[in-house]
């Protein structure tokens, strides 16, 4: 039996079986700020009964939002490979589908892909739709190829962007790997080490060795092809059909191999799941399908029980007056809020919960972290209004 396919049944006997049926639903948002644009979505998201139109999962409290952009002159539903593994652990996952025709607007496409997760947020706040209050706080903006470009240029267009992940990204017009240098959310590159559309050290590592975050991953799948990431798809297969090299490994190996390290770094990424973390942290080191570079670990070993926290929150984000700050542990730990010019504005103890005045604070971007015996446990940005 194949490493890779060693390494599938180990991820899956960590996942454990899905929890949610898939539901979904087409709609069109639009943008008042860009003459009333419009943006047809596919939303694909946790339901007790899954299918068209179905309602949003009973349980499971707030879901993080995953937000997609395309490949060049690819179609939404070549990424059924990630809506069906991410959907069912509860991911919402939004496809957003504009710029599919064969000069899209790199700019445009960002715009819109920061744009839907702003709506988002606003529809978590709306007692009249269906997400009221079912979307956490926590996102990640995502893409492939084309798409995967997008998404690091649309961080600068939404701070309330508070994670990045991107399959084979390509570069882009305006540049990514420029906008890249401005990056400071966790991000997550994934590259196939035979990528000729768009190869890796033109694009994805050089897009990973320009990004300002303080944590960052970097993997490459031996053997991977660019258009492998997602499923069978005419235009992205008739393009890599002329260039070489090829993959040496199929479809379904390159999924394994994807699924096993996305799903722990999201779930660790936002959701604050240590053991997700370690998981990817062990697994990382010692895999032979991919090579890696990486800044920081998942789940830094702490010598304390808060090693076992599996519960952090912090919010409400974007905030105002406030910062209610719980940690499920009974070991005190350190809460450092900076500004972007580094300087700490709060720098506090805490115990279980704990509400910090924030009112003084000017409006803008801060960034946490959650400290203990100097080593960093958890971090991430909070927007004051």
């Amino acid at each position: 039996m194949s490493k890779v396919y060693l390494s599938l049944i180990w991820f899956i006997s960590l996942s454990g079986f899905a929890q949610f049926q898939i539901g979904h639903v087409a709609t069109t948002f639009t943008d008042p700020a860009r003459s009333n644009r419009t943006i047809p979505v596919e939303i694909y998201y946790p339901a007790d009964t899954g299918g068209n139109d179905a309602a949003i999962a009973s349980a499971g409290g707030q879901f993080p939002l995953l937000c997609f952009g395309h490949g060049f002159v690819m179609g939404w539903d070549a990424y059924e490979n990630l809506w069906t593994a991410l959907v069912p652990k509860g991911y919402i996952m939004v496809f957003p589908k504009t710029e599919g025709g064969i000069l899209p607007s790199h700019a445009a496409f960002a715009a819109d892909l920061a744009f839907v997760i702003k709506r988002f947020n606003q529809l978590n706040d709306d007692n009249t739709s269906v997400f009221y209050q079912r979307v956490s706080a926590a996102n990640a903006v995502m893409g492939h190829s084309m798409g995967g470009g997008a998404a690091v240029l649309a961080i600068d267009g939404n701070p309330e962007i508070t994670a990045l992940a991107v399959l084979a990204a390509a570069e882009t017009n305006p540049s990514a790997i420029n906008a890249a240098s401005n990056v400071i959310i966790p991000a997550f590159i994934v590259a196939g080490a035979n990528d000729c559309v768009a190869p890796p050290a033109a694009n994805q590592l050089a897009v990973y060795d320009a990004l300002a975050s303080g944590c960052k991953t970097y993997i490459s799948i031996t053997g991977g092809s660019h258009c492998q990431m997602a499923n069978s798809n005419f235009f992205c297969s008739f393009g890599e059909s002329t260039c070489s090299p090829s993959a040496v490994i199929t479809t379904a190996q390159q999924h394994a191999v994807l699924d096993s390290y996305l799903e722990k770094w999201l779930d660790a990424t936002l959701k604050n799941d240590c053991a997700a973390g370690s998981a990817f942290d062990s697994q990382i080191v010692t895999d032979s399908n991919i090579t890696y570079e990486k800044t920081c670990l998942q789940c830094p070993p702490l010598s304390v029980s808060a090693a076992t926290i599996m519960a952090f929150s912090v919010g409400p984000n974007p905030f105002s007056n406030y910062v209610d700050i719980s940690i499920s542990t009974t070991d005190q730990m350190e809460f450092v809020l900076t500004n972007l010019l580094g300087e700490i504005v709060i720098n506090e103890k805490i115990t279980g919960r704990k509400r910090m005045d924030t009112s003084d604070l000017k409006q803008g971007i801060y960034l946490y972290s959650l400290m203990h015996s100097g080593q960093r446990f958890r971090s991430g940005k909070l927007i004051k209004q």
